[in-house]
């Protein structure tokens, strides 16, 4: 049986364990070119010392006018290799694998003026009205997920995400609430998300896993259930996703924050039905603060790996301290083992 600390293989991807920092803002750029810095390096780099098994960076984006606010990284362009590539080399030097999330904010681009949507759907009364994508600029931004994706490949990054959840570009287009569309990407709701998906497939190497981050319900009048997300996220995997990192909401006032009623492992149970009707691995998240909570889930079976979010934001070091609360193998730094012997 399987447990927090159990090495995890999934084609060419080894993890050291099965935690995972999950994407993260850290609106932390200096300057509008997207290029992460020195806070990134060491943020980035800490977690890798730690212990974490897998990071994604934080939802990285693929356009400039895709960023949450101008204080966000991207990756929509060559220049943006070497910063990548030196931040990737270091995790990998403390036995660490990276990934990188690649995404569109649509209507949810707080800088862009205006930003761009499925339909012209503002997200509510302060956000900007949203001007609606032509045919011709849904096209340009497939390409762009694509090109994103191969500069990925070659930063190094040992996977890529595609985020498709929390209200933003991908989860508009599968959205009925936010897609209104009346030509082939309103009739077809999955037909978006499926083409960036099996764009990026088409720069990976055969060996790297394709990750999709989605919300798997939604949490307003009228949102969607866990039931019609099964739907679009098989349209998801047989387009060539891999592993689902699934999590809920973004489109209302209720985000990843938690949904109601969040308490510790709110959003297992839609990790674990994902991973049972669609027979592929999962990503839980949601509230795992606790080290018991995190082992807990991965004793069950429902999920095959855990995304620590909050609590490794306060703690870097949150995979080597759940290993020695749960007697797991500890793989402390060398100049940092006198702090952990009795």
């Amino acid at each position: 049986m399987a447990d927090l600390f159990t090495p995890y293989n999934y084609k060419n991807l080894t993890l050291r364990n099965r935690i995972v920092m999950p994407p993260m803002c850290q609106y932390s750029v200096k300057t509008e070119d997207g290029i992460p810095n020195e806070w990134h390096y060491v943020h980035y780099v800490s977690r890798a010392v730690g212990g974490t098994g897998l990071i994604i960076v934080e939802m990285t984006a693929v356009h400039p006018e895709g960023r949450i606010t101008d204080q966000d990284t991207g990756i929509w362009g060559d220049e943006h290799i070497p910063a990548y590539r030196r931040l990737v080399d270091a995790v990998h030097s403390y036995g660490t694998k990276i990934g990188i999330q690649l995404g569109h904010a649509g209507r949810k681009a707080q800088d862009a003026d205006p930003p761009v949507a499925p339909s012209a759907i503002p997200f509510n009364d302060s956000f900007r009205m949203p001007r609606v994508l032509s045919a011709q600029e849904i096209e340009q931004l497939i390409e762009a997920h694509k090109q994103a994706a191969r500069r990925a490949v070659e930063a190094g990054f040992d996977t890529v995400e595609i985020h498709g959840a929390h209200g933003y570009l991908i989860h508009q287009f599968h959205s009925p609430l936010t897609n209104k569309r009346e030509d082939a990407y309103g009739q077809d709701l999955a037909l978006f998300g499926e083409r960036v998906v099996r764009a990026v497939k088409e720069v990976v190497p055969e060996g790297m896993p394709i990750l999709m981050r989605v919300s798997a319900q939604e949490y307003v009048d009228g949102g969607y259930d866990v039931e019609y997300c099964l739907e679009i996220c098989k349209r998801y995997r047989d387009a060539g996703v891999d592993i689902f990192h699934v999590s809920s909401g973004g489109e209302g006032p209720i985000g990843s924050g938690g949904g109601p009623k969040a308490e510790p492992g709110y959003q297992v149970e839609l990790a674990a039905e994902i991973k049972r009707q669609l027979e592929v691995p999962v990503i839980a998240v949601g509230l795992l603060d606790e080290y018991q909570d995190a082992q807990d889930v991965i004793l069950s079976g429902k999920a095959d790996l855990v995304a620590i979010g909050r609590a490794m934001l306060r703690d870097p070091y949150w995979a080597i301290h759940a290993a020695k609360a749960l007697d797991g193998e500890q793989k402390v730094p060398k100049p940092y083992e006198r702090g952990y012997r009795s």
